[in-house]
């Protein structure tokens, strides 16, 4: 992987031989063989080493199903928060499963791709009932969503998306909530009941993983990055990095460019 990317779908890893090294949201994380994960995407994450050799699948489970899961809210809470979650507990089939799983998403069949979503989100939640730990701190982020069905679950994933493929632009949090096709007003109340904080704060955090990457995969200068990612000030800027990651812009840069440098 070329530098750290983000997406808006769980992520699931299931290594299957040998053992990746995982650089997530500042951290360096190994997962070896026999080991599943999950993780949301939004997270700035990349795989920075492998043993030779690793061989490990990847799938995806939609934002939207999360959101969903409200009975679920420690597990989901910690997904939301930026977790990287570790199954406890593995079956004798999973490897088979996952392989099959991966063959059929690239079959094309669109039946067998739904059949495969059902599964995988039933998957999901045998990680929550069997028992599961979080592999960086856990906290809570997110509140439990409303009562009603699909249709608002879709409104906040279509906001989140927005979200997402905006902020680095001048996006506002009336832009957001109309997105939704809801009235603005309902919308951003929506927005906070279920991702547990506003609009404006959501699209300032994305801005903050969109400048994070770009300070360890680029060589852009820290004022470049300021405005690429979306900030309109750079004392803004400043303030929500150290807020969030606990230290400035350029110590932040030297120090993971630090750990970066190869060995001989």
């Amino acid at each position: 992987m070329a530098g750290p990317h983000m997406h808006s779908q769980i992520e699931l890893n299931f290594v299957l031989e040998g053992e990746m090294t995982y650089w997530f949201d500042g951290r360096e994380l190994t997962v070896d063989a026999g080991r599943l994960c999950l993780f949301w995407g939004m997270v700035p994450h990349q795989v920075i080493s492998r043993a030779d050799p690793t061989w490990f699948v990847c799938l995806y489970v939609p934002m939207s199903v999360f959101l969903g899961f409200g009975s679920l809210i420690r597990f989901r809470d910690a997904v939301f928060r930026g977790a990287l979650i570790e199954a406890m507990h593995l079956t004798a089939w999973d490897r088979d499963i996952f392989l099959r799983w991966r063959d059929e998403l690239l079959s094309g069949d669109a039946g067998l791709s739904e059949i495969v979503r059902n599964e995988l989100t039933a998957r999901v939640m045998r990680i929550e009932r069997d028992g599961w730990r979080d592999l960086r701190e856990a906290g809570s982020a997110i509140a439990s969503p409303a009562p009603h069905g699909a249709e608002r679950i879709e409104h906040v994933e279509r906001m989140l998306r927005y979200v997402a493929e905006h902020a680095p632009g001048d996006v506002r949090a009336e832009a957001v909530a109309a997105s939704s096709g809801l009235h603005p007003n309902y919308a951003m109340s929506l927005f906070k009941r279920s991702v547990g904080h506003s609009i404006t704060q959501a699209i300032t955090r994305h801005r903050l993983d969109t400048a994070q990457s770009l300070l360890i995969s680029t060589d852009k200068s820290i004022t470049e990055i300021v405005y690429e990612s979306g900030f309109g000030s750079i004392s803004r800027f400043y303030e929500a990095f150290s807020d969030r990651f606990g230290e400035r812009p350029k110590k932040f840069r030297q120090r993971l460019r630090a750990k970066a440098v190869p060995s001989s």
